[in-house]
């Protein structure tokens, strides 16, 4: 029996949830496995963007847009139909056990519920539908967790898991092995604690950790975490390219965000002009991975996106 196979295993028994939370929702969406599905292991991936001067764009909550709602798989297969590959996206639990996508702690701003995920059933949140980003009504539902790695593992995206408090990194694992997407996940954490609780979940696992040099990545390692497959955030204040230089000189990439509060974050800031120049600066400075809330058009304002795709894939 394999590792993940005796991992599933342990954290099923150490967990008490039941496999049927992990199925499936019908009519999620599901594409076939293609050629284009196939890329390298991901920290083969993440070493290539970083040596070749290739920048991969995460969509914020999966990139949300008129008529596409956040943390929904619809609207991360429009954002993938125009050539992003990463997604950030929110992981909570129901009063059921089964994990879902959303990132508020209540229903009210998303969807066409009211109260609290953690106080409704998988049944009741599957009955309510998406609200987009301009209070217009959608015809998404929430996924379940599930749906969105085989979704991933098909199309051959990544998604960055964002673990709200309702749920357990060890609930999101058995999830990800369930589905097979060991190869498309990236666990986020907040803190070289969690990092180090990820890291004995299984050092397999890619993540991103907050990491500026040397120092901090000996510091990560020391609590387990296999530099080869970490991702150094650096915030969303201010680039901080002596910062990049100095993980990349310990061959680690380096991710920052352009994201934030709508007209201060410096995605708006960037492309008041109409020009964007900004995010190919980012890239010319060493950044290897951009979260951005505005994706695609991070993506038509720099080149470093297609440089990724020439040489590395996507």
């Amino acid at each position: 029996m394999n590792h993940s196979a005796l991992l599933v295993i342990a954290l099923i028994l150490l967990s008490g949830c039941a496999p049927s939370s992990d199925t499936p929702q019908s009519g999620a969406v599901e594409p076939a496995i293609t050629e284009a599905s196939a890329r390298m292991p991901l920290p083969d991936y993440f070493d290539c963007l970083r040596e070749n001067g290739g920048v991969v764009i995460a969509a914020h909550r999966g990139g949300p847009a008129p008529g596409y709602p956040e943390n929904a798989i619809e609207t991360m297969q429009f954002n993938f139909d125009n050539g992003v590959r990463v997604f950030e996206i929110d992981v909570a639990e129901t009063r059921d056990g089964v994990l879902t996508l959303m990132h508020d702690d209540r229903l009210n701003r998303t969807t066409t519920g009211r109260g609290y995920v953690s106080d409704i059933s998988w049944e009741e949140l599957s009955g309510l539908t998406l609200v987009d980003n301009d209070d217009g009504h959608t015809r998404f539902s929430p996924p379940k967790l599930t749906d969105a790695l085989i979704w991933a593992r098909n199309s051959g995206a990544i998604l960055e898991l964002d673990r709200k408090k309702t749920t357990s990194f060890a609930n999101m694992a058995k999830a990800v092995y369930a589905a097979g997407a060991e190869e498309n996940v990236i666990m986020i954490s907040y803190n070289d604690d969690e990092a180090a609780e990820i890291a004995a979940i299984d050092p397999q696992f890619m993540m991103t950790a907050s990491a500026r040099g040397g120092r901090d990545i000996a510091a990560l390692e020391a609590r387990g975490v296999d530099s080869r497959r970490l991702i150094a955030w650096t915030g969303t204040g201010r680039p901080d390219a002596a910062a990049w230089d100095r993980n990349a000189r310990n061959d680690v990439e380096s991710a920052f965000g352009t994201l934030g509060r709508s007209g201060e974050r410096l995605d708006d800031i960037y492309l008041a002009d109409g020009n964007g120049s900004e995010f190919q600066d980012l890239a010319d400075d060493g950044l290897v991975m951009l979260a951005t809330d505005r994706p695609l058009e991070a993506a038509a304002a720099m080149t470093a996106d297609d440089t990724a795709i020439a040489a590395c894939g996507g």
